[in-house]
């Protein structure tokens, strides 16, 4: 869609960097990771850097240009999500699908990514994995994504591609702290 490149444009036309807050903390019972992601909706697409701090009550999710400058910046607190563009455009919404798909024009799974960014199902839910044969999750299905497990640092995924309908994520996982 037109609304990935428009959004891209206006980032890098805006020129500003954008970054996490460093120096704090991983919150109790949540992690830190930071890498690079791809999306591929339909005939579009865009590549950049992710920071994303994230724990039971919060996240806090930056996208940037492969140069640094903020394309968006999604955040949780509890059960609000907010999504802030370039320009300080400001959306809000229930959930994450749908705030993303309404202002970027394609959906990230924030409710069902802190799991499968670390190799499981969220608990409680439908899910069907496969796994290789030292148990390790190599493919998991659930809430209508697809994830693919293409690389493992040690037990933790470093390279993931998500898949639903005519969407493709993949993230890969440069730094991860918990």
């Amino acid at each position: 869609m037109q609304r990935i490149a428009i959004v891209i444009a206006a980032a890098a036309w805006l020129g500003a960097c954008a970054s996490l807050p460093e120096g704090l903390p991983v919150p109790e019972g949540g992690f830190e990771i930071t890498g690079r992601v791809a999306v591929r909706y339909g005939n579009e697409g865009a590549s950049g850097r992710f920071f994303w701090r994230h724990s039971p009550q919060a996240d806090d999710l930056l996208i940037t240009s492969p140069l640094g400058q903020g394309i968006a910046r999604l955040s949780r607190q509890g059960g609000e999500f907010r999504l802030v563009t370039p320009g300080d455009r400001e959306y809000r919404a229930a959930d994450a699908e749908s705030l993303t798909e309404s202002v970027l024009g394609w959906r990230l799974p924030l409710e069902g990514l802190p799991d499968w960014v670390q190799g499981s199902a969220v608990p409680g839910r439908p899910a069907v994995l496969r796994r290789d044969s030292g148990q390790r999750v190599l493919e998991l299905v659930q809430d209508g994504w697809r994830v693919e497990y293409q690389e493992f640092q040690g037990e933790r995924p470093s390279r993931l591609r998500l898949l639903r309908d005519d969407l493709e994520i993949r993230l890969t996982i440069d730094r991860w702290a918990s």
